[in-house]
């Protein structure tokens, strides 16, 4: 026997010493949903949050989780998720197919963050196939007579994001439930006056710089008297608007690597919006060195203090620390 460290003590003196492991903070976002097409759909939900960076928390009022432990020079396999597609044009009743397609996961090792949930419309009536999909963050609904909230809001996942909006009946501004975000539900909509704005998502200082992501998109709105949904602050997108006789304003798509839902769409036979790519976000002493055997990834690293920080952006591959 020969004594290694305080760590191992005494072990055989042929032993292979264990490579060491790093904690590695991450911030790993989904693809944010798409709208449907139209008409009067609800926001694309934002992408599922998941965060073990200092204090800050996770999506869905999760908390903080606990950095990964990286063994050095073993590969993980790294997904940037890409956004949901806009839902196809539509210009009559659906029942429950159609909708806004959900985003994709993102993926750090063992670390999993699902897509956001695709938005419904009004054609998919009657409730609930006005629901819109369940995701990282849940879409939001179609407004349709008879709608309850209760029944059409779509469920974001636990400890990611929170669910989209629902829809209680039909009346001007007749709008699509707000897209869940990181931070908030989506709002509700279908009630006369009442607006479907997307989910607040969350800041982050991992990079050394607070950045918000992880929005919900906004309801679409078919009125000449309310201005349609607001996207959550973190890059989803504003719902569209357009009434009889009136002025089309299409919607904004989710933004990129913000993992934010796409806007509502407000007209018939005309593709929805689509959700934010997602993002991955490493932080780690400066000491190691980050790479991409094999390629497959968009990143780019920089310094905080004593920590680098890589942000990857796009594609699938392997990572590791050296």
């Amino acid at each position: 026997l020969v004594y290694q460290d305080t760590t191992q003590g005494w072990n055989a003196d042929n032993i292979v010493d264990n490579p060491p492991t790093v904690p590695t903070s991450y911030l790993v976002i989904a693809g944010g949903g798409g709208s449907s097409g139209g008409y009067q759909a609800g926001g694309g939900g934002a992408g599922g949050y998941r965060n073990s960076y200092a204090s800050e928390t996770s999506g869905g009022g999760g908390s903080t989780e606990t950095p990964l432990s990286v063994v050095v020079g073993t590969n993980y396999i790294v997904t940037v998720g890409a956004g949901g597609a806009g839902g196809p044009s539509i210009g009559g009743n659906q029942g429950s197919s159609n909708k806004g397609g959900n985003g994709s996961d993102s993926v750090f090792g063992t670390i999993t963050s699902v897509g956001g949930g695709g938005s419904a419309a009004y054609w998919h009536n009657p409730a609930p196939n006005n629901i819109g999909n369940s995701g990282g963050s849940g879409g939001g609904a179609g407004p349709f007579t008879g709608s309850a909230v209760l029944t059409t809001r779509a469920a974001g996942t636990a400890n990611q994001g929170y669910h989209g909006g629902g829809c209680n009946g039909y009346a001007d501004p007749y709008m699509g439930g707000g897209g869940g975000g990181a931070g908030a539900a989506g709002d509700d909509a279908g009630a006369a006056g009442v607006i479907g704005n997307g989910g607040v998502g969350l800041s982050s200082s991992i990079t050394g710089t607070a950045t918000f992501r992880g929005g919900g998109g906004g309801g679409s709105g078919w009125s000449s008297s309310y201005n349609p949904g607001a996207g959550g602050n973190g890059g989803g997108g504003d719902g569209g608007q357009m009434w009889a006789g009136g002025t089309y304003t299409p919607p904004d798509a989710g933004t990129v690597n913000t993992g934010g839902g796409g806007g509502g769409e407000p007209q018939q036979n005309t593709v929805g919006s689509t959700g934010g790519s997602g993002i991955v976000i490493l932080r780690y002493p400066n000491t190691y060195t980050l790479t991409n055997p094999g390629s497959g990834l968009t990143m780019s690293t920089a310094t905080d203090g004593s920590d680098k920080v890589t942000t990857l952006t796009a594609g699938t591959g392997n990572i590791q620390l050296n």
